[in-house]
């Protein structure tokens, strides 16, 4: 019996992680942070920054949850998602799904306007409808430029942690905002690689689709490249040696696992390039954060 009740535990946690798409929710949440570390001036108090990142937090996880409420069908015909709950039934899509959805991104915008005020409330509400729509709905079935538009929800939610501290935008966040848009196309491509097979049956126009796996590995490098040296800048203003070595290594380690896809593009390869730009993202978030408090020079 309790190992009946483990098992349903474990495989509600498991829905729940796939539906809201809780890895990316706290990526989304981490870069908020990063955004708000890396800007110049007074950090809010904990309850506040508290706040934000829970409303970040939920109103990424709305929007995660209406991809895969919008992407059902599609779904169904990929491998990869076709265990999904909305595909196989375990969860019920319905409208009032959608209703839901949409009052649980409204909550999560609401307690970023209620911890911090206008700006980062209005952020956050941002990169969610550009994930939710602009991405989801309207570009990933018609160009393979989709993720490269959808990058910018977590560029908004770096925006949301910076306004935070200062409306205004400092020199420092705006960069941050930039390698994030500059992180997903790569990071994306190099899975899209992986599972060209898949977006291929399916009509989905991802790059690597459109342009083979050769050209596209050219492309992904090319953007890794520009993305470690991009990620660099910020040390140039106010940021220090901690985030200087956190983003080094992190691009480093990136663009030389996007030199070995572009030696040889197959489908390990490209999963070693997809893992190690979330190493890089996840170094720079942290070097970003662990240097303000550290105050390094």
């Amino acid at each position: 019996m309790l190992a009946i009740e483990a098992r349903s535990i474990s495989r509600l946690v498991a829905d729940l992680i796939s539906v809201f798409k809780l890895r990316i929710a706290v990526f989304i949440t981490v870069a908020a942070l990063g955004g708000m570390a890396i800007t110049p001036g007074p950090l809010p108090n904990a309850e506040r920054i508290g706040l934000l990142g829970i409303g970040v937090f939920v109103s990424a996880a709305a929007a995660g949850a209406f991809n895969q409420l919008w992407e059902r069908e599609l779904d169904a015909r990929m491998r990869r998602t076709a265990a999904r709950p909305f595909v196989t039934g375990r969860w019920r899509a319905g409208p009032r799904w959608y209703v839901a959805v949409v009052l649980l991104a409204f909550f999560g915008v609401g307690l970023a306007l209620l911890a911090t005020a206008f700006w980062p409330a209005l952020y956050t509400l941002a990169g969610a409808l550009t994930y939710a729509f602009v991405y989801t709905v309207w570009l990933k079935p018609r160009t393979w430029l989709n993720i490269v538009v959808g990058g910018l929800a977590g560029s908004f939610a770096v925006l949301a942690g910076a306004a935070a501290v200062d409306p205004r935008l400092a020199p420092e966040p705006i960069l941050l905002a930039v390698v994030l848009f500059l992180w997903t196309p790569p990071h994306f491509w190099a899975l899209a690689m992986a599972t060209k097979d898949d977006y291929g049956r399916c009509g989905i126009p991802m790059l690597p689709v459109i342009v083979g796996d050769r050209l596209c590995a050219k492309i992904i490098f090319a953007h890794a490249l520009l993305l470690s040296l991009f990620a660099l800048l910020p040390a140039t203003f106010s940021m220090g040696r901690i985030y200087l070595a956190a983003a080094l290594t992190g691009g480093l380690w990136f663009a030389w696992k996007c030199w070995i896809l572009l030696r040889e593009p197959v489908k390990k390869n490209a999963i070693g390039a997809f893992l190690a730009s979330l190493v890089q993202l996840s170094l720079l978030l942290a070097g970003a954060v662990a240097d303000r408090l550290a105050g390094s020079p």
